[in-house]
């Protein structure tokens, strides 16, 4: 019993100096790419303020930049090219008009202990008193810096630092245009959540976005598939398609079975959400979607929330996706209560500019009906 004991106890503190060890290594990751940013921000501070002071700004900073560039590689090496330098005066012009205190940093929820580790605090390094804080790499802020709306960038910005996105994953999420699908599934209050605080998960239809973007499946969207096939797609890159579903999924089975009256049935995906803290099922349908497959799914969420839910989870949550909906359909045969949805789903990304026309045409829409009338 004391060796068991003692087992325990070495176990705890390996797992809690593990974690420390993990965290400094994190932290020094950290560091080193918050050195990088601050340094690019004042480098392009220094060249933006040194152009001022020139009569011909475009041919003076042109000639100075390529001299500075030649310099500075002669005495750091590779990496200070003009394009570089370029970059880094772009970056100072963006960021340097974003509000003292509102940034993506400032906005993160607080870190918990992990195993009983109190975190590392976040690199929050600043250049002088005026300076914007930064959580990013420069490869990060490479693809931000080029996104012109303010509100769209912010949310990038912060759900890339919560939820800790690769470049790539970062590249994909803009190039889906996730923030204008997002926003287009909300009223105006909630659009501007997004710039503020990022996707926020409180009720059953944060977690939507119409359409979902699937071209990461490599189906064409001209070929004649199955719905068999368009599941084993899914499954082979699961962990890109979780990251499409959003934040807090988690994949549990697929054509999971249940029985009753002597029949199986099976639903083509059972995930769980551990934010709303409820099961979400999924259904796969590559024609357009009928009021059967609506009843089917409503069969399916009551099953889930009579017969599997526990008593502390939310009510199950109910997802078609089809290639094609009509929203009329949708809502005549569900009750307004029906925690079911329907997403149509596209096989390639989506056009950008004609979703924030879109974006843009329904904010002036609702703004317009907004106004008080006159008496």
């Amino acid at each position: 019993m004391a060796e068991i004991r003692d087992t325990k106890k070495t176990d705890a503190l390996f797992e809690k100096i593990a974690e420390l060890i993990e965290q400094a290594r994190r932290h020094v990751v950290s560091t080193v790419n918050a050195a990088e940013v601050y340094t690019k921000y004042r480098i392009g501070q220094y060249i933006v303020e040194d152009e001022q002071k020139g009569r011909n700004r475009a041919e003076y900073g042109q000639r100075v930049l390529k001299n500075l560039s030649k310099r500075l590689t002669e005495r750091f090496g590779a990496g200070w090219s003009l394009e570089t330098l370029k970059n880094c005066r772009f970056f100072y012009g963006v960021y340097s008009s974003r509000p003292i205190g509102s940034t993506a940093l400032t906005r993160l929820p607080a870190a918990k202990k992990v195993n009983g580790v109190d975190p590392i605090p976040p690199t929050k390094m600043r250049t002088n008193d005026r300076s914007p804080a930064f959580c990013l790499s420069w490869s990060h802020y490479l693809i931000l810096m080029r996104i012109e709306n303010p509100d769209e960038r912010s949310f990038y910005e912060i759900e890339c630092a919560r939820q800790q996105w690769s470049v790539r994953q970062l590249q994909r999420q803009v190039a889906s245009s996730l923030y204008e699908r997002l926003a287009l599934s909300r009223n105006k209050a909630e659009v501007m959540r997004l710039a503020n605080e990022g996707q926020t998960m409180e009720k059953p239809a944060d977690i939507l976005k119409d359409p979902v973007t699937l071209e990461f499946l490599g189906l064409k969207p001209e070929a004649v598939y199955t719905e068999t096939r368009l599941e084993n797609a899914i499954i082979s890159r699961l962990q890109t398609f979780l990251l499409e579903m959003g934040k807090g999924f988690l994949f549990e089975a697929r054509q999971k079975r249940f029985s009753f009256d002597e029949e199986n049935f099976y639903v083509d995906l059972v995930l769980y959400n551990r934010i709303l803290q409820c099961y979400v099922l999924v259904d796969l349908k590559v024609d357009k979607l009928t009021h059967q497959d609506l009843g089917q799914m409503q069969m399916y969420v009551n099953y889930f929330d009579r017969h599997v839910k526990l008593d502390f989870e939310k009510p199950t949550i109910g997802i078609l996706l089809c290639k094609t909906k009509k929203d009329a359909l949708v809502e005549l045969t569900l009750p307004e209560d029906a925690n079911i949805y329907a997403s149509a789903y596209e096989l390639c990304l989506p056009d950008k500019a004609l979703l924030q026309r879109k974006l843009r045409a329904w904010i002036d829409e609702f703004e317009g009906n907004s106004e008080t009338p006159e008496a």
